[in-house]
């Protein structure tokens, strides 16, 4: 493992650890070159997630769609970063038109959900959290504090 790619895995960990700023310093050490790297994106694009900084984070999320169009991290960061930004027909949008290999992800389902809670349209809601439920237990957690899904509280408790 070169210098570099020791940077890159220890921003990842710091990430995973809720340590951004520590994260944040290790992208600085690198060269401009990698920058468009996906994982130093992704990387990127979490630890702006993290501050709220919903429109930085949405330009580097879709950067990371066209790096990586095959994949589904850019695709459901896109499109959470525009529900924060109150663009949740869009989010919507950017789910439909991703790749394949998004239909396997959990919190696809549960984000589709959400934001069909936020649109009104709770039956589909309910749907999509039930089968994000089945696939990922642990969301039925997070829905419980989801202010997204306030309007579903009771009926969530019987899915």
């Amino acid at each position: 493992m070169n210098e570099w790619e020791r940077c890159i895995t220890a921003a990842q960990g710091y990430v995973e650890l809720g340590l951004h700023e520590e994260a944040r310093a290790e992208l600085a050490r690198l060269p401009e070159e990698l920058h468009e790297r996906p994982d130093v994106l992704e990387v990127s694009v979490l630890c702006l997630m993290h501050d709220h900084a919903w429109a930085e984070a949405l330009e580097v999320a879709r950067r990371l769609c066209v790096v990586e169009p095959d994949q589904p991290g850019g695709y459901i960061h896109t499109a959470f970063c525009l529900h924060e930004l109150g663009r949740t027909a869009e989010a919507l949008q950017v789910l439909a038109s991703g790749p394949p290999a998004l239909r396997t992800k959990p919190v696809y389902y549960y984000n589709l959900g959400c934001y069909l809670a936020r649109l009104g349209q709770e039956d589909q809601a309910l749907r999509l959290l039930k089968q994000s439920f089945e696939m990922d237990g642990g969301l039925r957690r997070d829905a419980r504090h989801d202010p997204d899904l306030s309007s579903l509280r009771q009926k969530l408790e019987m899915l």
